[in-house]
């Protein structure tokens, strides 16, 4: 009689059980619904045209603010964010968890065009950017201009994805 080694032992009789149990774990989990992942990102409309919001970065008398602060976006709808900054000094849009929830089809400024991915956009006294994007995944994200200074004076807000 030949004696089997248990690495043979186990693989021959553990292994198999195994590979059933997670089939069958897999199709139950399936089955009861419970696999979200794909449900909770929203799929882009991109044939619709974007909906426009306009969003000032500081005032002309120097105000460190967004206006408004508080910006509501709908997962799976295109939108145009555009940016101005009318104030004296410099500023930036700095949403980087926001940035990864959604799709950037462009972002453009001046005769440039960007595409990618967006963490953080400068605007210069004066400048305008405008955003076009797609929120995929619904959540509340920080909004700040990360500035030394600016963000602890006011400059922040919240983008909230339904």
């Amino acid at each position: 009689m030949v004696e089997k080694n248990n690495f043979q032992w186990f693989w021959q009789s553990w292994i198999p059980d195994i590979c059933w149990l997670g089939v069958w774990l897999g199709a139950l989990l399936i089955s009861l619904g419970v696999v979200v992942a794909p449900a909770a990102i929203a799929q882009p409309n991109l044939t619709a045209p974007p909906i426009t919001v306009d969003i000032s970065l500081g005032s002309p008398e120097g105000n460190l603010q967004f206006v408004p602060k508080h910006l509501e976006f709908q997962a799976g709808q295109r939108y145009q964010l555009v940016l101005k900054n009318p104030s004296p000094v410099k500023h930036y849009f700095s949403s980087k968890d926001f940035a990864d929830a959604l799709w950037t089809q462009k972002v453009e400024a001046g005769q440039v065009e960007i595409k990618g991915a967006i963490h953080e956009l400068e605007l210069k006294p004066g400048a305008t950017a405008t955003w076009v994007f797609v929120p995929l995944k619904p959540g509340t994200y920080d909004l700040r201009c990360t500035i030394p200074g600016h963000g602890e004076a006011g400059m922040v807000g919240t983008l909230t994805v339904l």
